[in-house]
């Protein structure tokens, strides 16, 4: 027989969060081990905040907020919090009571920039890291970039002078660069494009250095984008993970690493670059000293690992 639709008059509810969300749930491993590595943060969190004054957003909800906004693909920090107000997941993995009062968008990117812009990111990142150190490689790694595209509009692209006309809709003829041009709403942005015949857009450059084994990120970082951003920053995470280590490692990378600079700087640092040939039109900086090895072969196949992290992101 047909149901009866009832009114959603119900003013209080006798299930907590805890109980709506699945036991098999996803989220709950991932908040069982964001716990962990939150308490062991603790006293870092602490050095970040003064004795006294009005109490701010606790880091321990900033933090978790912004791993669901990775997880599913959350376009801003408006949006994020308006779903943590009443998406009960949200709540739940973030850490709020079903009666708590949700920030402020503006409030949270304020006390989120204290974070991303402290050394607390980093020490959460490499914590997680060192949870899964079980199944990461710690000799054979694969580095590579992604074009991310900045949050702000073509319009506002002006003349650092103030010499364009109009209100910037119309640029057509006009010739722009980075040199001569800023965006007024994210001054970082460049003007960029990954590859010939695409058009140019507004962009930052994510880098991730992949381990080879299971494909999780050992390291990352974003940058400007520009032509040398991508081997720039894959030395310096190189330079990082060999810190205090003797061991021999290798990396795989595409053929737009293969330069001079980057493979020699690569084996001063204790490291094997495994790069794709680029042999077109000129000739490439590997010899037989490296690519005879059956090593080699195997980087270039697993170097596939590393697009998986950039198309899940995306």
């Amino acid at each position: 027989m047909r149901g009866d639709e009832r009114y959603q008059d119900g003013m209080f509810s006798y299930v907590s969060l805890e109980q709506r969300v699945p036991e098999d749930h996803p989220l709950r491993a991932v908040r069982k081990l964001t716990d962990k590595v939150l308490e062991s943060l603790s006293g870092e969190l602490d050095k970040l905040y003064a004795d006294s004054g009005r109490p701010s957003i606790a880091p321990e909800y900033i933090l978790r907020a912004l791993l669901l906004q990775v997880f599913y693909s959350v376009r801003s920090e408006r949006l994020l919090v308006e779903q943590i107000d009443y998406n009960l997941l949200f709540r739940w993995f973030v850490g709020l009571g079903m009666d708590d009062t949700v920030w402020n968008h503006a409030v949270f990117s304020k006390n989120r920039d204290r974070l991303l812009t402290s050394e607390v990111a980093q020490q959460f990142f490499a914590e997680v890291n060192r949870q899964a150190k079980r199944f990461m490689s710690d000799e054979h790694f694969t580095v590579d970039g992604t074009l991310i595209q900045a949050w702000a509009s073509q319009k506002n692209f002006r003349s650092k002078d103030g010499s364009d006309d109009g209100d910037g809709t119309n640029f057509h003829g006009q010739k722009r660069s980075n040199k001569t041009h800023a965006s007024s709403t994210d001054p970082d942005a460049r003007l960029y494009k990954k590859s010939y015949g695409k058009e140019l857009k507004l962009s930052y450059l994510g880098h991730a250095l992949a381990e080879n084994r299971n494909g999780l990120i050992a390291a990352a970082m974003v940058t400007h984008a520009d032509g040398y951003a991508e081997r720039d920053a894959a030395l310096l995470m190189l330079d990082q993970k060999q810190k205090g280590c003797s061991r021999r490692i290798t990396v795989g990378a595409d053929k737009a690493y293969d330069t001079k600079d980057f493979v020699t700087t690569a084996r001063e640092l204790n490291v094997t670059a495994h790069v794709t040939k680029n042999a077109k039109g000129r000739r490439s900086n590997l010899d037989r000293r490296t690519t005879r090895h059956p090593g080699y072969a195997i980087s270039l196949s697993r170097r596939w690992l590393v697009e998986k992290s950039f198309g899940w992101l995306k």
